[in-house]
């Protein structure tokens, strides 16, 4: 059975004494691992702080990007080894809004992929369509192609450490979310597209979130879905008693 994974993708928001706050305030009343894995992903300024406040606890800390090189001359670019140095355990890779606005493209996903496992990263990587491509029809060819070239590559054994996060870019911060059914259908189609690139194994071992306006009075019902084992959370994930009602419910769900 698959472990659920929460988190928090607090994209350009808070200050640095209030990140510490909300740290402090959840990190001892996160669920034991064994029920669910905890994620915050936060600015890159306030990781290596966060890092340390989080050690000897249950909840893990993530980036929110990073290049595929380990160094040079990349001004304003963090590099995995420089990631993984502080202390951080995931990253975010992909997200719609590093594609559409920072001309993120499946093929540099698929380096930074690379380079997350080279070096003791895991990479969380972002799928997901847009209003118009769902209207289409034309979300899971979107979507499939996104996992091949993002995946391709990877060894049946790192495949099996991704986590994946299906976003449907037309519910990110809009306050609308997908049907649970529709979300499973789709997810349930990533973990077909996986088992074509590897096996089944790995298609029943990879973890698939969703996102896009999860909120703890909505999340089970997307976690009572079989494809989908968790959710990549924005604006519901700002607020500690908040987090923590989405971790408790995820527990419960489990």
């Amino acid at each position: 059975m698959r472990k659920p994974i929460i988190a928090a993708n607090w994209k350009m928001h808070k200050t640095l004494a209030e990140a510490i706050s909300f740290v402090d305030q959840v990190k001892n009343s996160i669920p034991s691992p064994e029920k669910v894995d905890s994620v915050v992903c936060a600015p890159f300024l306030f990781l290596e702080r966060l890092s340390n406040l989080t050690k000897d606890t249950n909840l893990k800390i993530g980036a929110q990007n990073m290049h595929f090189e380990q160094k040079g001359a990349f001004t304003g670019e963090i590099s995995p080894i420089q990631l993984r140095d502080i202390g951080v355990d995931y990253v975010i890779i992909g997200h719609s809004e590093r594609r559409e606005m920072f001309a993120e493209t499946d093929e540099t996903v698929n380096k930074k992929v690379h380079a997350a496992f080279a070096h003791g990263l895991t990479p969380i990587v972002c799928v997901g369509e847009t209003l118009e491509q769902r209207e289409a029809g034309s979300t899971n060819a979107v979507v499939g192609a996104q996992v091949e070239k993002g995946l391709a590559g990877l060894s049946n054994e790192l495949a099996k450490q991704v986590v994946i996060a299906y976003e449907p870019i037309w519910a990110i911060g809009t306050g609308k979310s997908s049907d649970a059914t529709d979300a499973d259908e789709v997810c349930g189609y990533i973990r077909e597209v996986i088992g074509k690139l590897f096996d089944n194994e790995v298609a029943e071992s990879v973890r698939i979130q969703y996102g896009g306006s999860v909120k703890p009075d909505n999340i089970g019902e997307f976690m009572a879905r079989p494809n989908i084992d968790g959710a990549l959370v924005g604006g519901a994930s700002l607020e500690p008693d908040s987090f923590l009602q989405l971790l408790e419910a995820v527990k419960q769900n489990g």
